[in-house]
């Protein structure tokens, strides 16, 4: 199973604060808005940046980031 992030783009405001406590997985463009690192849209979470992806879930002010377990 693979645990990965999800960014809702309908609430996010480009606030960055997702890139700023996970830059091993998200960057941000010009407008603070995230950039995933990898070409996956919903990019897989190492077990190693769990605890990071899951601060900057809560830490999103307007909860435009979810996180999932994938079973395929």
């Amino acid at each position: 199973m693979t645990t990965r992030l999800h960014i809702d783009w309908t609430r996010c405001d480009g606030h960055g604060s997702c890139a700023e406590l996970l830059p091993e997985l998200l960057a941000v463009d010009e407008f603070g808005f995230p950039l995933v690192r990898f070409a996956d849209r919903d990019p897989a979470v190492p077990r190693r940046d769990e605890h990071a992806a899951r601060h900057a879930v809560r830490n999103c002010p307007v909860m435009a980031l979810r996180m999932f377990d994938d079973a395929g």
